[in-house]
C-alpha cells in the first residue's frame, strides 16, 4: 500500500508542477495571479506538512488536485477571460465568461469530501449520515461566505486592482450565485462520491 500511494505522490507532482509553471509564466494579470493562486500555496504547504501523519484517501488528493488546477488557470487568464468560456459565451450567447462558477461549484464539490474525511476519521460526527451531511453543507457555505468577505476585504484593500479578482462582470447577484454554486457542488458531492470515499475511507481508519 506504501508503494502506491508513493507512485500516487510522484505522479501528483508530475500533473502539478507543469500546471503550475505553466500558470506562472506570463499571467494575464501578475497581481490577480498571486491572489487567485494563493490558495494553491496554502493548500501545497498544509498537504506537505500533514501527508505522513495523516495522508488522504486517493479520491481526495485527486480533487485537490483538480481544484488547484481550476484555480491555476483563472490565475493565468484571470477568471473573467478564460478563452474556452468565452467561446462558449459566444456559442449559446451568455453574457458573461462563467470560468468562474466552474469554480465555484468546485469550492463546494472538492471541500466536501475534505471535510466528510476529516469529520469521519476524527470520529467528530457519529451516527445518522444525515447529521453528517448537514454539518458538511454548513461548512461549505460558511467557507464560501468566508472568501466572499476576503474579496471583498481585498477589494477594499486595493480598490481597481482588485476588479478581475472579484470577477463580477457586473452581475449585481454574482456574491449570492457564488455561494449557491457552492453548495450545489457540496450537494451534488456527496450524492456521487460518499459511497466510493467510504470504500477508501476503510483502509485509512
Amino acid at each position: 500500500m506504501g508503494y502506491f500511494f508513493n507512485n500516487m505522490k510522484y505522479l501528483w507532482l508530475s500533473l502539478f508542477v507543469p500546471v503550475f509553471v505553466w500558470s506562472a509564466v506570463l499571467p494575464k494579470d501578475p497581481f490577480t495571479w498571486f491572489l487567485e493562486v494563493m490558495p494553491v500555496f496554502i493548500g501545497l504547504l498544509i498537504l506537505a506538512l500533514t501527508h505522513k501523519k495523516f495522508p488522504l484517501t486517493p479520491l481526495l488528493y485527486t480533487l485537490i488536485l483538480i481544484h488547484m488546477i481550476i484555480l491555476m488557470v483563472g490565475g493565468h487568464y484571470t477568471y473573467a477571460e478564460v478563452p474556452f468560456f468565452d467561446w462558449i459565451k459566444e456559442v449559446f450567447e451568455q453574457s458573461r465568461n462563467n470560468y468562474d462558477k466552474v469554480g465555484h461549484f468546485a469550492q463546494g464539490f472538492i471541500p466536501a469530501i475534505l471535510a466528510r474525511e476529516i469529520l469521519i476519521r476524527k470520529k467528530i460526527v457519529q451516527g445518522a449520515k444525515i447529521w453528517l451531511n448537514y454539518i458538511i453543507l454548513s461548512i461549505i457555505l460558511a467557507f464560501s461566505a468566508f472568501y466572499e468577505l476576503v474579496e471583498w476585504w481585498v477589494a477594499l484593500a486595493v480598490g481597481e486592482d482588485a476588479e478581475a479578482f472579484l470577477g463580477t462582470q457586473g452581475y449585481i447577484w454574482d456574491t449570492q450565485s457564488d455561494m449557491g454554486y457552492a453548495l450545489f457542488g457540496g450537494i451534488v458531492s456527496l450524492l456521487v462520491l460518499s459511497k466510493l470515499h467510504d470504500k477508501q475511507l476503510e483502509t485509512r481508519q
